[in-house]
This record gives C-alpha cells, sequence and structure tokens, in this order.
C-alpha cells in the first residue's frame, strides 16, 4: 500500500474544464456581488452559500463535538436566517467572522495562515469565497486524514487478501512458486560471491564505510540478507527473462518505474561529480547552483533513453556554459581551454554504458538501495558513499518507495518466502527463521 497515498484536487487553470470552471465561479460570484449590493439587498444567494457552509462545517466535526455542533446549529439556524434576510437585518460579515472563527478551531495548521488573511477581508463577496475555497481545502484535509486513520485497517486487509487469494491460486497450480525459488536460489548464491569490499574500491579513499559496509560484506546467510539481495536484483532484471517472481507479477511495473528513477539518479550523480571536478568547492558550496546543475541535467533525462549521445551533448554543452558563467561571476579564474574540452568530452562519456564513472555511481546507488533494505532509510543517508552526497534528497525518495514496495511484499507473502529459504539457508548459518525477522 502507498502510505503516501492521497487526495488533492487538481484541475490546470489552462485546461479547457478549469477555464469554464472559473468563468462559471466568476458569474456566481459577480451576480452574488450585484444582490447584495440592491436596494434593499436580496439574500437569496447569500442564504443558499450560508447554508452550504454550515453543511460543510458540520461535515468537518469529529462525532464527539456535540458541543460546538450545537453552536453551529444555533449560529447558522436557517430558519432564523432567512426570517433576518425578510426583515433586512441579515448582517452578512457578522455571519462571516463567526464563521471564520470556527474555521479556525476546525482547520489543519498548514491552513491557519489561509484563515488568518480571510480576516482581513472587508468585501462581503470576496469574503465568502474566500471561504469556500478555504472550506474546500479543510474539506480535502479531512478526508486524506481519514484515509491516513485508516490505512492500517486497509493494509492488514490487502495482506490477509492478497494471501488468501494467491493460496487459491496456488492450490490450484502447484508450480506457481518455481520462479519465486529460482529467484531466492540465485540471491543466495550471489551472496556467497561477494567481496569483503566494493567492487569499485581501489583504495580507502574509494572504498564503502560504514553503514555501507555492512550491505555488501559477505556475512552468515539469514532470510533477512537473501531477501534483500533478491528485490536488489529485481532492479537489474533483464527484460528478456520471462522468470519473473510469481509472487511480484503485481509489483513489477512499480519495480521498472523504480529501476528508471535509479538509472536517471546514475547519470544525475555522474554529471555532478565530474562537474564538481572541475568547478571546485565555491561553486558546489552553492545549492543554487547544484540546483542549477541538476535542472539542466533532468531536463534531457526522457532524451536520454533513446538518444543518450545527443542528450549529454546538450548537458555538456549546457553544463560547461553554467561553469564558465559561475565562475565570471564570482570573480573566479576561468576554466582553461583543455580543462573545458576535458570537462565536456567527460560529460559526453557519460552516454555511454562501459563509464567507468557511471559504472562506480551505478553499483554505490544499488549498494545504498540494498543499505536501505537492511539498515533502513534514515541510518542508510547518514554515511552515503561518495559521489551520492547531492542527490541525497532524491535517494531518499527513492529508497523510501523502494523500502515501502519490499515490505509490503514481505508482509503478503513471508511464508512463502521461509518454506523457500529454509531450504537454501543450512541451519548453522541461519541466524533467524521466523517470519517476524522478515
Amino acid at each position: 500500500m502507498n502510505h503516501d497515498f492521497h487526495m488533492e484536487e487538481v484541475l490546470p487553470p489552462s485546461s479547457l474544464e478549469g477555464k469554464v470552471k472559473e468563468k462559471v465561479h466568476d458569474a456566481f460570484w459577480d451576480h452574488l456581488k450585484q444582490q447584495l449590493s440592491a436596494t434593499p439587498p436580496d439574500f437569496s444567494c447569500a442564504l443558499e452559500l450560508l447554508k452550504e457552509i454550515k453543511e460543510t462545517l458540520l461535515s468537518l466535526l469529529l462525532p464527539r463535538q456535540n458541543r460546538l455542533r450545537s453552536e453551529i446549529e444555533d449560529a447558522l439556524d436557517t430558519d432564523v436566517l432567512r426570517k433576518e434576510a425578510e426583515q433586512g437585518t441579515l448582517h452578512v460579515p457578522r455571519v462571516s467572522q463567526y464563521i471564520l472563527h470556527t474555521m479556525a478551531l476546525l482547520c489543519a495548521p498548514v491552513r491557519d495562515e489561509a484563515v488568518q488573511k480571510l480576516e482581513n477581508v472587508t468585501d462581503s463577496v470576496w469574503l465568502l469565497r474566500g471561504i469556500f475555497q478555504v472550506l474546500g481545502l479543510m474539506k480535502m484535509d479531512m478526508v486524506n486524514y481519514s484515509i491516513q486513520s485508516l490505512q492500517p485497517h486497509l493494509q492488514e486487509h490487502s495482506i490477509q487478501y492478497e494471501r488468501a487469494k494467491f493460496q487459491e491460486l496456488l492450490n490450484k497450480q502447484p508450480s506457481l512458486l518455481d520462479h519465486t525459488t529460482k529467484w531466492l536460489t540465485q540471491a543466495a548464491a550471489d551472496l556467497t560471491m561477494l567481496p569483503p569490499t566494493c567492487p569499485d574500491a581501489p583504495d580507502s579513499s574509494m572504498a564503502c564505510p560504514s553503514p555501507n559496509e555492512a550491505a555488501s560484506s559477505p556475512e552468515p546467510l539469514s532470510p533477512a540478507v537473501v531477501l534483500s539481495q533478491g528485490f536488489l536484483n529485481l532492479l537489474l532484471w533483464d527484460p528478456e527473462n520471462e522468470e519473473f517472481p510469481e509472487t511480484l507479477l503485481r509489483d513489477r511495473a512499480r519495480l521498472q518505474e523504480l529501476e528508471a528513477q535509479s538509472h536517471r539518479l546514475t547519470v544525475l550523480a555522474s554529471v555532478l561529480l565530474v562537474a564538481s571536478s572541475f568547478s571546485g568547492s565555491v561553486l558546489f558550496g552553492s545549492p543554487q547552483f547544484v540546483d542549477k546543475l541538476k535542472r539542466i541535467t533532468k531536463a534531457q533525462m526522457e532524451e536520454f533513453n533513446s538518444r543518450p549521445e545527443e542528450a549529454m551533448l546538450t548537458v555538456s554543452e549546457n553544463v560547461s556554459q553554467e561553469i564558465r558563467q559561475s565562475l565570471k561571476n564570482m570573480g573566479l579564474a576561468a576554466l582553461s581551454s583543455d580543462n573545458t574540452a576535458s570537462l565536456i568530452g567527460q560529460l559526453q562519456n557519460i552516454a555511454k554504458k562501459e563509464n567507468c564513472v557511471r559504472g562506480v555511481i551505478d553499483q554505490r546507488v544499488h549498494l545504498f538501495l540494498k543499505c536501505c533494505l537492511v539498515l533502513g532509510v534514515q541510518r542508510s543517508l547518514l554515511d552515503l558513499p561518495g559521489g551520492l552526497t547531492l542527490i541525497e534528497a532524491e535517494l531518499a525518495e527513492l529508497g523510501q518507495k523502494f523500502v515501502n514496495l519490499t515490505h509490503h511484499n514481505q508482509q503478503v507473502f513471508g511464508p512463502y518466502y521461509m518454506e523457500i529459504l529454509k531450504t537454501l539457508i543450512p541451519p548453522s548459518q541461519a541466524l533467524e527463521i521466523e517470519v517476524e525477522s522478515l
């Protein structure tokens, strides 16, 4: 289950639907203004608005807020407001101020500023319009709060449901776990062949420090470690290999997207690493400069998939231009023509799959992801391998998505994995053979 799932109203103003909605709303509020400005005022539309506002406020209350419910019912009593309108004594600003006071009590902290701004609005029509807009946001906040509150229950139901359905299929097709068994067998075999240090560590400066060392060094096999290696292998899956684990078929599209995101981050980090070696710490000490280089690179990511050479040609030209201009703006020495040519050449070489910088960064991104599975995202971020610190935020997002996906999968299929792993891990090496260890 996606823990970040939430509802939001997305209607681009430039879209046809957005333009139509805006015109209709403008016409309504103009009509309301004409009614309230008439002599005597016509409160027919205002009464309907106040009735809807009352219903919205009541819908935002929790079951235990009985006193506030009674206050709203009394203060916005439809019959009382209608009589005041008929007598010409309905004071819209006074009623609006009560509504704002109630909104301030009910809104989430993120809406406090919006409600406070409305308190300074003196025009009755603009005030009611603003109230409606903020109430719409508050309704969405309540929906998202309800979703978050129900998520643990929904997730538990989802786990039981998915497992039961899979068991039904397994009863009809006993060979349904063949590919899953092969996948875990390969993961266990990969772990027995892991070198004691990172494969890209020719010296101490390139060695992977803790906690990454814990995620890469050979160790006695355990279910958690084998599964972590197995999940990591899915990000390197050969598209032509049709023996994809049966327990992960529903997640295959999401895994492919994570693999694509990992690939984009590898290219991005490679560009930043090469650029930093030519521009020095002064430029890269500026977050604005780094963000600009990120935007330059990300703008070419779509083209990189189909035409990597052309994409990196554009990136190299734009990055070198940005470095040259930034050095000039800061009064620093310009790059020599040789260094500029070398910078452009090294950036263009990132387009090649065998590029050494890209290869090292790719290994380290996958090492980080494995570390996330073993130690968690936050602990893994504490000691990032060299070359990844500039994409920490992007890595955190990728790592959390990967952890969420694999965690849910383990909760659903953990019992099946355990039965398979018992045949793969010798009793003397098995540190924990319990579902909880997963």
